[in-house]
């Protein structure tokens, strides 16, 4: 049975492994993995970490002449006076300008009386490129106001720390390690989608390619049976899921080495090569649960672009949990680690956070993503035991 097996296996692999735009065409997900990950960081990165951005702030302000103790305050911190449009709404709306700084006449007068002067600040909030200048502009009119206030007060004989009741700080635990999963949070749906797409040619060729050359029917009459073959043709794409995350993991690792990200964005990131390990032994039970679904889809559809359809939706659908957790992290307890390949995702979450992860978890989520895998591998030789395998399951 083994050697059976085993030749099977081999053909497989030889004839897939010969195709070379076939074998470029599924590393091409772990390719192109590092190459937007890192772009998307380094701009993400600069677009949040306002601190860290030094650079000159040009603001256009409207009626400059009415503050000029303002507009001084604002030159000093580092900020360049511009002069405002015609029409400072539409240059915004537009985005010719990021944000316009409106004083209008009557400030003079109430910052005179000690009343509340009131300033506009016109700014574009779905445009999330303008966001650090934003934050930046109303963080500089907030300590301004924190300044004539403490200013008035003195004045008046009264210490400014009278009014704070309150004095609240902030004690931040975070490592940045963690303070990084803002940015790497997408990671392990992209990671899924590199596992699926990296033998998802050599499955979807071993099934319905094998029907419409006609070369299926040739092997169901060898001595071999059925179950073999499934198994061989299943194990046929797990070397090539496991080469597209190895493939990724390198490129990640490249990146992250020899991009300068930390200097670029003003936050330190960082994944060693024990971590990018870990991660990929954490992938492995999803690579074989990849093989046994996709074999499933491949073995139900009745063409090779019926089965390309399928199959291009599977990651989407398998990985779809995974995309939540980077807009609400979740904490993996023993039940969530059972999940497959969800549980491996808060794993994978977890290694990036510079987190200590359980054994316990890890070998409970392989365990019942292998036994997943199994299922589908058994589905699978049910569907090759049925003749209409040699035109495609009738719906």
């Amino acid at each position: 049975m083994m050697r059976r097996i085993w030749i099977i296996l081999s053909k497989e692999m030889l004839d897939n492994a010969r195709d070379v735009r076939s074998l470029l065409g599924s590393l091409s997900s772990s390719i192109f993995l590092p190459l937007l990950l890192i772009p998307l960081i380094i701009v993400v990165g600069r677009m949040m970490n306002f601190e860290a951005i030094e650079a000159p702030l040009q603001v256009p302000v409207v009626g400059a002449e009415n503050a000029p103790r303002l507009v001084a305050y604002l030159e000093q911190n580092n900020v360049i006076i511009q002069p405002a449009p015609e029409d400072p709404k539409a240059a915004v709306t537009e985005g010719n300008l990021e944000v316009v700084l409106v004083i209008p006449e009557g400030y003079g007068e109430d910052f005179t009386t000690g009343q509340s002067a009131t300033v506009q600040v016109i700014q574009d909030t779905s445009r999330s490129s303008t966001m650090a200048t934003r934050a930046r502009l109303e963080n500089l009119l907030y300590g301004y106001s924190s300044q004539i206030g403490a200013q008035r007060l003195l004045a008046r004989g009264i210490n400014p720390s009278l009014t704070q009741t309150l004095v609240v700080q902030s004690v931040d635990v975070s490592t940045p390690q963690s303070q990084s999963m803002i940015f790497l949070s997408m990671l392990p749906f992209m990671l899924i989608t590199v596992i699926f797409v990296g033998g998802m040619y050599v499955v979807i060729d071993t099934t319905a390619g094998e029907r419409e050359r006609g070369s299926l029917e040739p092997l169901l009459i060898n001595p071999a049976r059925r179950s073999e073959i499934v198994i061989a043709k299943t194990l046929a794409s797990i070397p090539f899921g496991i080469l597209a995350v190895l493939v990724a993991m390198a490129g990640i690792g490249a990146g992250f080495n020899l991009v300068p990200i930390g200097d670029l964005t003003g936050m330190r990131l960082n994944i060693s090569l024990l971590t990018l390990w870990q991660i990929f032994l954490i992938c492995l039970p999803m690579v074989v649960l990849a093989s046994g679904l996709q074999m499933v889809l491949a073995t139900f559809t009745r063409s090779f672009k019926e089965a390309q359809t399928y199959l291009g939706f599977v990651p989407l659908v398998v990985g779809m949990p995974s995309m939540f957790l980077a807009f609400s992290p979740d904490r993996i307890t023993l039940t969530k680690a059972l999940i497959p390949i969800y549980g491996q995702s808060m794993l994978i979450n977890q290694l990036m956070r510079g987190e200590t992860i359980l054994p316990l978890n890890v070998l409970a989520g392989a365990a019942t993503t292998l036994l997943a895998a199994v299922i589908c591998t058994l589905i699978a030789i049910r569907l090759y035991q049925r003749e209409q395998i040699l035109r495609g399951s009738d719906r």
